[in-house]
């Protein structure tokens, strides 16, 4: 029996391991490089998303923000509306006394710089009669037949509403048309008694 020396024991060993272990080993090698790729592609998918989530949080605070600006006074301007609309019966009240008062005439000058105040809040009024209903707008408080105005349309404004950019601050409270009162025939309403 030979002595083996020190240095010929790794070359034997792998000379007994073979082809065989050279190919595991590679293959190892592959499957943990691919392991290693596959773990890579998962956490830049995990950056990327991170990514897109953190942008949209800043697009939707930048458009919060703007819409903070654009509607942080909405609550002062419906507090105002009730005010605005008893404004409004002393105003009627003082030109059916006469439009030539000097009352009248003075409440004209208040109301004008009211109205010029909301537009420049960007505050628009809307439920005026002749205007085609919208359930989104006006609230039908009454339904009556007309002869003057088509079905849907606005006969009377009891309560006008009031539109902030296009966020509806107020619906306007109306009185609509059902068109023309139908014909009382022989077999109509009238005649059934």
């Amino acid at each position: 029996m030979n002595p083996i020396t020190s240095e010929e024991e790794p070359l034997d060993n792998i000379a007994a391991s073979g082809p065989e272990s050279v190919e595991a080993k590679g293959e190892a090698t592959t499957d943990a490089a691919s392991a290693a790729q596959q773990e890579l592609a998962r956490w830049k998918d995990i950056a990327l998303r991170g990514q897109a989530e953190l942008e949209n949080f800043r697009k939707r605070m930048s458009r919060e923000k703007v819409d903070a600006i654009k509607f942080g006074n909405a609550s002062l301007l419906e507090d105002l509306f009730p005010i605005i609309d008893n404004f409004r019966f002393g105003l009627e009240a003082a030109r059916q006394e006469s439009e030539n008062s000097i009352v009248f005439q003075g409440m004209s000058m208040v109301m004008k710089q009211l109205s010029d105040f909301l537009a420049n809040q960007g505050v628009t009024e809307f439920g005026e009669p002749g205007e085609m209903f919208d359930p989104n707008l006006h609230e039908a408080v009454q339904q009556e037949f007309s002869n003057s105005l088509p079905d849907g349309k606005i006969l009377t404004t009891l309560r006008r509403g009031y539109r902030l950019q296009d966020r509806v601050l107020r619906a306007a409270n109306v009185v609509v048309s059902k068109g023309p009162a139908p014909a009382a025939g022989p077999d109509g309403p009238e005649s059934q008694g």
